[in-house]
């Protein structure tokens, strides 16, 4: 979840372009109508949230994460401490998408045979 349109264009295109299926959203609400489970797609396995898409209440974004069983990744801001939750890794600003790429794979390793570009 980012809520900045080019942020999360260029980090959903640079996931796709090395194998993984990724879908942005802008906010937990709209996270929340992507399904855990797609018969086409595959299960949610990471769910990445950007500190600027959560509210005051962190309790949605909490529940989205254990409703998929999914890991997670926060992209905190710098000037403000990170709120707790169940993230497996915290990314500070300033961070390239790359960093956050490589966040990914590390949490999330592919296959060699599935190490592919998915738009291809």
């Amino acid at each position: 979840m980012l809520p900045n349109q080019w942020r999360r264009a260029l980090l959903r295109a640079a996931l796709r372009e090395v194998g993984y299926d990724a879908v942005g959203t802008r906010n937990v609400s709209a996270a929340t109508r992507i399904p855990a489970r797609d018969p086409a797609r595959g299960d949610v396995k990471l769910i990445i949230v950007d500190q600027d898409a959560l509210d005051e209440s962190e309790a949605p974004v909490d529940a989205l994460i254990k409703t998929h069983g999914a890991a997670s990744i926060l992209i905190a801001r710098a000037t403000i401490a990170a709120p707790p939750g169940p993230w497996q890794r915290i990314l500070s600003r300033p961070l390239a998408i790359d960093d956050i790429v490589a966040a990914v794979q590390s949490l999330l390793p592919l296959s060699a045979e599935r190490r592919h570009p998915i738009d291809a």
